[in-house]
């Protein structure tokens, strides 16, 4: 089947995926020091230029697309509502290092991000649920995480993050 834009309708999609002015904030750092454990909130880290967060159990392998995982401050309302919940998910509970507010993270999917003034993440791909969503939020919690599970990303540039830093578009 052929592209299903033609001529300037093409060029137009194309500028309108690379336009993404907004900035973000990083809202929540979490990190796993023990596998299986629940995640503890801190206020700062450090990445490793493609390795992994200090601090956290996880080891990926260099080069590999899942270094660090993020997801969307306001989709943690939208899974609550989804298991009737009245009050947004505590970021612990759905195993993310990073909750970004005020950025449409699935906008940034193949493109890079900047966190603070020194990290830059390699946004590779979404980050689908796992059957732990299962134990973690009970019933039906699979699915309610379906389509916001948040992305993955490879650390391009690592440095510190704080809570609180701008997350804006590299490219």
């Amino acid at each position: 089947m052929p592209f299903p834009f033609f001529g300037d309708d093409k060029s137009t999609v194309a500028r309108l995926l690379a336009t993404l002015p907004q900035t973000g904030t990083l809202d929540w750092i979490g990190q796993r020091p023990v596998r299986r454990e629940p995640l503890v909130s801190v206020p700062e880290a450090e990445l490793k230029t493609d390795s992994h967060m200090l601090g956290d159990h996880a080891r990926p392998k260099t080069g590999g697309k899942r270094q660090v995982t993020l997801i969307q401050q306001e989709h943690l309302a939208a899974v609550a509502g989804y298991l009737g919940l009245d009050a947004p998910l505590d970021p612990a509970r759905l195993r993310r290092n990073l909750v970004v507010r005020g950025l449409n993270l699935l906008a940034l999917k193949n493109r890079q991000i900047r966190i603070g003034e020194d990290v830059i993440l390699d946004i590779t791909g979404e980050c689908h649920p796992c059957s732990r969503m299962e134990e973690e939020l009970g019933p039906g919690g699979y699915n309610a995480m379906r389509g916001h599970g948040g992305l993955t990303a490879h650390i391009a540039q690592g440095g510190i993050i704080r809570v609180g830093d701008v997350v804006r578009v590299v490219s």
